[in-house]
């Protein structure tokens, strides 16, 4: 504790003494020359250079869809939020134990909603940055930002980007992110890597834009399986022999899974008529975008454990592995007159193909190794600005191939009613067949085998309305309706095997209707803030199918100021998360799936941290202590069944942008 403490302050006032010589130097700008002295004592004269630094607003980041921002130094308490590995606010995720394990969902959103199915291990997907994930960038002069957070035991999460301009209107970029964490419980370890490449590019005229990354991801995993029954108890019980959690008695001790993947992704536009004015009426606009992607999910297991996972065909050296593609093609012709706003028509051609290297064949039936098809979707875009409302939309609709008939639906509509007030609404509708491993699986483990060509498109409809008030704060609420809802469940197992049930993929019946509202505000009274997210939610049908907590809450209460002459910035206080008991879903480390459960109810608890946060210049230093009630009060929490939550931790880290 002691160490920690001196590394906080050592960070802290170096980087402080760095900003009062910063401070110095700047103040002698008007004599062109500082005398300094070398390390013999002789002075030495040094020209200061009279060049202007670019502002950060010149630091642009832009996203997939060609919203532009900028560098962000601030520190804010939603920026403490977004401190994690996943480098987004986790309100609504409930961590596992360690690292770079799955979450348990506390809320569901469907902003991404997609007309084809999706690949599986849906669990690992976490921690994989998806297309619209990678940021592009345009700087006048070199970028870096570095990451780095402590773990748990034996490691350290780290994300590097760096961007520069080899001209100015050619921008590369290239970013790490990687992970390794033992952990506290056996056979946790988690270890993951992320690097994407990117290269940003427009040519002088602005008539050819292209934006392209290349990504390759990797996601380790050893599995456990969680506790035992009697550890499980024992947990509970909090019984002194499982304080130290390296002795917890856990149901796998050779298990693990891993996910690898790799992305070529290119997004080009050309101008073929840049327009006659201005405001660029009449302009043609050709757009392009190439999309190879490439996954694959293994499972493998020393020797068999049929006890949890029923017969299996091989009794040592299990090795599951499933492989997939997706490569696509998508063209976009679009037409922009002023009055009717931007029209687009689409043509897209994916080919997937997913599957295995062998076929199971049973004395009645059999399980394919491959799905493999070609998909043609016609469908179109809008955008329209029309008396201060914003107007988008996108639609597409599978015409050939083995899904045909589905369909994806977006329209958003928002508007500025007021300098401090927003406002805007969204439909997201689709029809897609469930994901892969619903459809086709293959396992060493009998009960994993299954091949389900019949399971019906789920159709989802969702509404969602946002309003955001500088001086009400933001709220959201959506309504969103599911039919066909695919789902893992646990069955009971057939006699003879050892396991008292299975998990398998089912489809129901039941209409889940979900309704969620969340609220965010901040209050302030001097140095003294109180920021509160509070979520309600309420499955009005369907709720054996769909299990979400019905109150979710997060309160931070801390100060904050500027210390020594401004040079820094302090914030540091508590913050208190909790949420009500669900009967949550379990985690089977086979399919890296979440599966319907009814053998355990998980708990609502509440957790406390403490932080001390603090900005000198670029630097945000984070400095926390987690769970620490959980130091006097113990801790018989679970993030879900059979996988206890996180015991008391100290860490720290900082976020660090270089400027050239």
């Amino acid at each position: 504790m002691k160490s920690v403490i001196y590394l906080i302050f050592i960070l802290l006032f170096s980087t402080w003494s760095q900003a009062q010589g910063l401070r110095s130097t700047d103040g002698a700008q008007g004599q062109g020359k500082i005398n300094l002295n070398n390390s013999r004592g002789e002075k030495t004269t040094s020209v200061k250079s009279d060049r202007e630094k670019p502002h950060i607003s010149k630091y642009k980041i832009i996203s997939i869809s060609n919203d532009t921002t900028y560098v962000d130094t601030t520190l804010s308490i939603r920026k403490d939020y977004a401190y994690n590995y996943l480098r987004k606010d986790d309100f609504e995720l409930l961590p596992f134990s360690n690292i770079g394990r799955p979450y348990t969902e506390l809320g569901y959103s469907f902003n991404d909603l997609q007309a084809l199915p999706r690949f599986g291990a849906r669990a690992k997907h976490f921690f994989y940055l998806e297309a619209e994930d990678i940021p592009y960038y345009e700087v006048p002069t070199p970028l870096t930002e570095l990451y780095f957070r402590t773990v748990f035991q034996q490691g350290q999460a780290l994300d590097a980007k760096f961007a520069i301009n080899l001209k100015p209107n050619l921008n590369f970029s290239i970013a790490y992110k990687g992970l390794r964490s033992l952990g506290n419980y056996q056979r946790e370890l988690t270890s993951t890597g992320n690097l994407r490449i990117g290269l940003n590019y427009r040519t002088k005229n602005n008539r050819y834009f292209v934006r392209t990354h290349f990504a390759t991801q990797d996601i380790f995993n050893e599995e456990n399986g969680g506790l035992t029954d009697r550890a499980n108890q024992q947990f509970i019980d909090e019984i002194e022999e499982i304080q130290n959690r390296a002795s917890a008695e856990i149901r796998l001790r050779n298990a693990e899974n891993k996910m690898d993947a790799k992305r070529f992704y290119l997004n080009q536009y050309y101008n073929i008529r840049p327009g006659n004015d201005s405001t660029q009426n009449g302009q043609v606009h050709l757009k392009h975008i190439f999309d190879f992607t490439d996954k694959e999910y293994s499972f493998t297991q020393a020797s068999s454990t049929p006890q949890f996972f029923g017969i299996p065909f091989e009794n040592s050296d299990l090795n599951n592995e499933v492989e997939y593609q997706n490569v696509s093609n998508t063209m976009v012709l679009s037409y922009y007159q002023k009055y009717l706003g931007r029209i687009g028509f689409m043509a897209k051609h994916t080919n997937l193909n997913y599957g295995y290297n062998t076929t199971i064949i049973y004395e009645e039936n059999s399980v394919p190794n491959r799905l493999k098809t070609d998909v043609i979707s016609l469908g179109g875009t809008y955008l329209k600005t029309y008396k201060g409302f914003k107007l988008e939309g996108k639609a597409a609709y599978n015409i050939t191939g083995d899904y045909d008939g589905g369909y994806e639906i977006h329209g958003k509509a928002s508007t500025k009613i007021s300098d401090s007030l927003q406002f805007s609404a969204r439909v997201d509708l689709s029809s897609s067949a469930p994901n892969f491993n619903w459809i086709l699986n293959q396992s060493d483990y009998e009960n994993y085998n299954w091949y389900n060509p019949d399971f019906d498109n789920v159709n989802t409809q969702h509404l969602g309305v946002e309003a955001k008030s500088e001086v009400y704060g933001k709220v959201t609420a959506s309504f969103t309706q599911i039919d066909n809802h695919a789902y893992f469940g646990f069955e009971k197992a057939p006699d003879g095997s050892e396991a008292d049930s299975l998990v398998r993929p089912f489809q129901t019946d039941l209409q889940i209707r979900y309704l969620k509202i969340k609220a965010e505000k901040d209050f302030k009274y001097g140095h003294f803030n109180l920021a509160n997210t509070v979520m309600y939610q309420n499955v009005l049908e369907g709720e054996s199918v769909f299990p979400v907590p019905e109150f979710v809450t997060r309160n931070s209460l801390f100060y904050d100021n500027y210390l020594f002459d401004r040079a820094l910035y302090l914030q540091t206080g508590f913050t208190f998360n909790y949420f009500t008991s669900f009967m949550s879903k379990a985690y089977d480390p086979v399919l890296s799936e979440f599966a319907i459960q009814d053998f355990q109810e998980l708990d609502g608890f509440y957790t406390a941290d403490f932080f001390i946060n603090a900005k000198v210049r670029e630097a945000r230093i984070y400095f926390k202590l987690e769970n620490f009630t959980t130091l006097f009060e113990g801790n018989s929490n679970f993030a879900a069944p059979r996988q206890p939550y996180r015991d008391f931790a100290i860490r720290f880290g900082l976020v660090w942008n270089f400027f050239l």
